[in-house]
């Protein structure tokens, strides 16, 4: 074994590559012994990261780079590990501060720390500032684009991007990034296209490779997608985030028994892994063993724990203790990786509040009355209301009609209420009364056009399950006056409560604080309210618990709103093979069991804050 005699650079730098084991053990003790020196703690990142102990190198790089951003090779190790373990626009962003060492730029250097902080407004700032000197700053435009997408705003991402290539068409995190903003935009075809690009350069880019196949899931190609992670983890079986989203593609296509493997897998490899521990709980069919509780008790008290691992070990912790009944320690758990996740998003629930009046506001003004206008086609089904309210499963049970195909969850419709509503005077919602007929027909092609690459068997009903739009009702009603909107309720104390415990990958931010979910729901069924008042009889309302007492009468019912006949295949929905991408994946596998209809009550002391907030709700919720 290879041994120091001196702690020279050159030494420590060909040890941590050699025999990273030793140099881990002796690094370890020069960071003791100084922990101010970026040097050693860039040679113990190299070193842990040889040994595959990404999450733990990352930390190690993040003091180094903290330490001197000057010097390119810590952010190049550090984008190497953010990449490694999922985290691809903390990767992006040490991509952007290696370029910026490598030319020295101090604005770029410190734009590029304010993204590693994901402090957006400093960075905004400073980018801004160094393109009005230098409007053809590729790093600039780049890192601009990045926290364009941080912000959601996706068409000025693209702008930069696409003049970012149009100067340097080689610039591979430019591209990278542009495949991600298009798959925002669900636009997937055009993502694939970008990432073709990219792996014909850089065919062993793991990076690349998890972006190919999430394109592959967006087009429905799952089985593709499972392909290409299979090769992955073939080639590099040493790296848990590809375990992970190996997982997560076989979970999808109902291959639960191997996801669960492909999750172990991770876990072995990072038992510190919050997401894969979670990700586990998350198909509500595993029961966590003793083992398993101890190592993630164990991981929760490491000092050296990223928050998000935290939260997500909460999470898993909160399932495990549920599945004991020890609904005190379940609670805290659940508690805990909340006020966590709540923290990071900042969600205020005064927006939706504003929004939803707003709305109410154009319906009373009569924007439900007149009927002229919009697109006639009958093909689409929307499926809205509050997650884990029922709705995939009411999915599941149209899906298993020959005449009906699910194509999961669909951003386009708010795509369409963010993007597309400039064609009115006023912005979103208050334009809503500006809008004329052809501009409701425009929109309603929009919408079909968008969503047409989902549609892959031909059928002739589709079904959008995006709960959230709830919020764009009244749109949809005047954009597609023909199609179906169905609202999927539950008892709402147990609805709240099942989102509580939810952790959710995007989309749903109200989901984190007790009184956050009252509101959100309160808000919810006031507009569900409002447009019954004005258009009756337009949206059906299926109770979840109805569906469960009278499954087969639902069903007739659902089908006759649809104007479908009948088929047996409806009840027989958890025979049907399609691929599931929700929380409820593995549930709408199995016959409608009543074991959660009344599990909140076992958490019914610590919900006050719920159930006070519901209290304004409508008398029928």
């Amino acid at each position: 074994m290879a041994q120091f005699t001196s702690p020279h650079r050159d030494d420590l730098r060909y040890l941590a590559t050699s025999d990273p084991v030793a140099a881990e053990k002796h690094l370890r003790s020069l960071v003791c012994e100084h922990p101010e020196t970026a040097e050693y703690l860039l040679c113990l990142g190299i070193a842990l990261l040889e040994q595959a102990q990404t999450r733990e190198a990352a930390v190690i790089l993040e003091r180094a780079a903290a330490l001197e951003p000057a010097n390119p090779e810590t952010w190049r190790k550090l984008a190497a590990a953010y990449t490694i373990i999922g985290n691809h626009e903390a990767a992006a962003a040490a991509a952007d501060s290696e370029l910026a060492a490598s030319s020295k730029s101090p604005e770029l250097l410190s734009a590029g720390l304010a993204l590693a902080r994901n402090d957006l407004p400093l960075a905004e700032r400073l980018l801004k500032a160094q393109l009005r000197i230098a409007p053809d700053d590729i790093a600039a435009l780049r890192m601009l684009a990045e926290v364009a997408g941080r912000l959601g705003r996706f068409p000025d991402a693209r702008t930069l991007l696409d003049h970012a290539l149009s100067l340097a068409p080689s610039f591979r995190q430019a591209r990278y990034n542009l495949a991600i903003v298009l798959l925002r935009q669900q636009q997937p075809a055009e993502a694939l296209v970008e990432i073709e690009t990219l792996t014909a350069a850089e065919p062993d880019n793991v990076a690349y490779q998890n972006l190919r196949a999430a394109a592959l899931a967006s087009l429905g190609d799952l089985e593709g997608a499972v392909l290409d992670f299979e090769r992955a983890v073939a080639a590099r079986p040493q790296q848990a985030n590809l375990w992970l989203n190996f997982g997560h593609a076989l979970k999808t296509v109902g291959r639960q028994s191997e996801s669960i493997s492909a999750y172990r897998r991770a876990i072995a490899l990072e038992p510190r892994y919050g997401e894969a521990w979670w990700s586990l709980a998350n198909l509500k069919t595993v029961s966590f063993v003793d083992d398993d509780v101890t190592v993630m008790i164990t991981a929760l008290a490491r000092a050296d724990l990223r928050e998000g691992d935290a939260l997500h070990l909460h999470f898993a912790l909160g399932k495990a203790f549920e599945d004991r009944a020890l609904y005190d320690r379940s609670f805290e758990h659940y508690r805990r990786a909340n006020e966590l996740r709540r923290a990071q998003i900042g969600y205020n629930p005064d927006h939706v509040a504003r929004k939803v009046s707003n709305i109410i506001a154009a319906i009373e003004a009569g924007f439900l009355e007149d009927v002229g206008g919009g697109c006639a086609a009958t093909d689409p089904i929307f499926i809205v209301g509050l997650p884990r309210s029922g709705s995939t499963l009411i999915e599941q049970i149209l899906a298993s009609h020959p005449l009906i195909e699910g194509t999961h969850e669909l951003p386009d419709i708010q795509a369409i209420a963010r993007e597309k509503i400039e064609i009115a005077p006023e912005p979103y919602p208050s334009g809503l009364l500006k809008l004329g007929a052809d501009d409701l027909a425009r929109l309603g092609e929009s919408y079909l056009q968008r969503t047409r690459p989902q549609r892959l068997l031909g059928r002739p009903f589709f079904i959008d399950k995006m709960p959230n739009n709830w919020l764009h009702v009244p749109l949809i009603l005047r954009m597609l006056p023909k199609a179906r909107i169905i609202d999927a309720r539950r008892e709402p104390m147990a609805c709240g409560f099942s989102n509580f415990k939810q952790h959710f990958a995007r989309g749903q931010n109200f989901s984190y604080g007790l009184s956050d979910i009252g509101r959100y729901y309160r808000d919810y069924v006031r507009l569900m309210a409002s447009v019954e008042r004005a258009a009756p009889g337009r949206v059906l309302r299926v109770d979840y618990e109805s569906l469960v007492e009278d499954t087969e009468g639902q069903i007739r019912r659902l089908l006759d709103f649809v104007g479908v006949d009948y088929a047996e295949s409806c009840r027989r929905f958890f025979e049907n093979t399609r691929s599931v991408r929700t929380a409820s994946s593995e549930q709408v596998r199995r016959p409608i069991f009543r074991d959660g209809l009344d599990q909140w009550r076992h958490y019914e002391q610590w919900l006050g804050p719920l159930r006070d907030a519901l209290r304004d709700a409508t008398p029928d919720h």
